[in-house]
C-alpha cells in the first residue's frame, strides 16, 4: 500500500513539471562551431565588453597545451585572464570555493569553462556562488535552489560526453562525506557553447569510450523517460544515431577530425535532451559510485545502464524496441521484447569493444544502504523513469552490478 502511495505522488510530482516545462525560464546556448571555433571566443568576450574572465579548467588540459590558442588570444585582445586549474574529477566543494576566491581576486566578469565535465560542474557552482554568495554549495542541493543570474558563461567542452554545455546540471562532490549530487537550476545553463572538434583529438581511447558511453545514457535515459516531448525525443533519436555511427571510429581512429565533430554535436543533442526529459536510475547509481569508489562517472554509466534497462523489463520495452529500430540493428519480425533485448545487448557489445569492464566488484554490501539512500533521494520523486523502483530493488540491481 505505502508503495503504491508513493508512486502515485512521484508520478503526480513529476506529471506537474512535465506540465509546467514550457512555462519555465530555458534557454538554449549560443553555439559557436567547427573545428578551430575557440580562436573566436576572445572576439566574443571584446562583442560582449568583458575585459576580465576567469578559466576553470584541469592540470591535465594545461599540460597538453589544449589552452594554449584560447590563452594567446585573449592576450592579444587585451583581455585580463586568471586560470584556475585544480578542478578533480568530481569536483569538491573546495574546487568551488578555491576558484570563487580567484573569481573576485582579479575582478572576473565572466567564466570561461574548459574542459569536460568536471570543470563544467565547477564552473556552474562557481557562477551559482557569485549569484548567491551568502548560500554554501550543499546548501544548492536539488532543484531551483540558485534562481538568480550568474555570470556569462561559455563553456568549451573538450570531451564528447557530458552534454554539460547546454544542460542546467552541476554535480559537485563532498570530500568528507564521500557524497555527490546535483544542483539543478535553469540559471546554470551556459549562455555559450563552443563545440570545436580539434579539442577532443588528444583524447586518449578510454576517455572517448567513456564519455561517448556517457552521452548515450543521457540519450537513451531521456527517450525512454516518461517526461518527453516531440522535441527531447527528435534530440535523443539524433544524438544516438550520432554516437552510435561515430563512437567506435573515434575510438580506433583518434585522429578522425570529422568522427569527434559528430560526437560534439552527438554530445550537445544529447544534452538538450536530457536536461528537459531527465535521467534516472543509471545516473542516480552511478553517482553513488563515484562518490563511494571514485569510478569516472562516464565509465560507471556505461557499466551501469545494461543492468538497470534489463531491470525495467517490460516497462522499457516498447521504448528500447524502438531504439533498436532507429538504429537498424534488427528485422521488423521481432517481438518489442526481443528488440529491446537486442538493444540491451548492442550496448553490452559496444562496451566490450572498447574494453570497458561488465561490472564494479568493488561495491560493498556495507555501503549499500548509504549508497541506496542517496540513489533513492536523488531519483524519487524528480525523475521520470519507466518503472519506480525502491530499496529493495536497488539492493538487488547493486549486487548485480557488483557481479552477483
Amino acid at each position: 500500500m505505502r508503495k503504491t502511495i508513493l508512486t502515485l505522488y512521484y508520478r503526480l510530482y513529476q506529471a506537474s513539471f512535465k506540465l509546467a516545462m514550457p512555462l519555465l525560464p530555458w534557454r538554449k546556448p549560443v553555439v559557436l562551431e567547427g573545428a578551430g571555433c575557440v580562436k573566436n571566443v576572445p572576439d566574443l568576450l571584446q562583442q560582449l565588453k568583458i575585459k576580465n574572465v576567469l578559466i576553470v579548467t584541469d592540470s591535465t588540459l594545461m599540460k597538453l597545451g589544449l589552452l594554449d590558442n584560447l590563452i594567446t588570444e585573449l592576450g592579444v585582445n587585451g583581455c585580463q585572464y586568471a586560470v584556475f586549474d585544480k578542478t578533480v574529477p568530481d569536483p569538491t566543494i573546495e574546487n568551488v570555493e578555491e576558484a570563487l576566491k580567484m573569481y573576485h581576486q582579479y575582478n572576473c566578469k565572466a567564466i570561461i569553462a574548459f574542459g569536460g565535465g568536471s570543470p563544467m560542474d565547477c564552473a556552474k557552482a562557481v557562477g551559482a556562488r557569485v549569484s548567491r554568495p551568502n548560500k554554501p554549495v550543499g546548501k544548492m542541493k536539488g532543484v531551483l535552489k540558485v534562481i538568480f543570474k550568474i555570470p556569462t558563461l561559455i563553456a568549451v567542452p573538450t570531451t564528447a560526453g557530458t552534454g554539460s554545455e547546454v544542460t542546467l546540471a552541476a554535480v559537485i562532490s563532498n570530500s568528507e562525506t564521500h557524497e555527490k549530487y546535483p544542483i539543478n537550476d535553469f540559471c546554470l545553463i551556459p549562455h555559450y557553447a563552443v563545440l570545436d572538434p580539434e579539442l577532443t583529438l588528444k583524447l586518449p581511447p578510454h576517455i572517448t569510450a567513456a564519455t561517448g558511453m556517457d552521452a548515450m545514457t543521457h540519450a537513451v535515459e531521456s527517450y525512454i523517460g516518461r517526461s518527453n516531448t516531440n522535441e527531447t525525443r527528435k534530440a535523443a533519436l539524433e544524438a544516438i544515431t550520432l554516437i552510435h555511427q561515430n563512437l567506435l571510429q573515434a575510438y580506433n581512429i583518434p585522429g578522425d577530425l570529422k568522427a569527434r565533430e559528430a560526437m560534439l554535436k552527438g554530445s550537445y543533442m544529447a544534452g538538450v535532451a536530457f536536461t528537459r526529459a531527465y535521467v534516472g536510475y543509471v545516473h542516480a547509481i552511478a553517482h553513488t559510485i563515484g562518490g563511494f569508489y571514485g569510478y569516472p562517472h562516464g565509465q560507471a554509466n556505461a557499466i551501469i545502464m545494461p543492468h538497470v534497462l534489463e531491470f525495467y523489463g517490460s516497462a522499457s520495452g516498447k521504448r528500447l524496441a524502438e531504439l533498436a529500430d532507429h538504429i537498424g540493428i534488427v528485422n521488423g519480425n521481432l517481438t518489442n521484447a526481443q528488440k529491446a533485448n537486442a538493444f540491451v545487448q548492442y550496448l553490452k557489445d559496444m562496451n566490450k569493444k572498447m574494453g570497458i569492464q561488465s561490472n564494479i566488484p568493488e561495491i560493498k554490501e556495507s555501503d549499500l544502504p548509504e549508497m541506496i539512500s542517496r540513489a533513492l533521494a536523488e531519483a524519487n520523486p524528480l525523475y521520470p523513469v519507466p518503472k519506480i523502483l525502491f530499496k529493495e530493488d536497488l539492493e538487488k540491481l547493486y549486487m548485480k552490478i557488483k557481479g552477483i
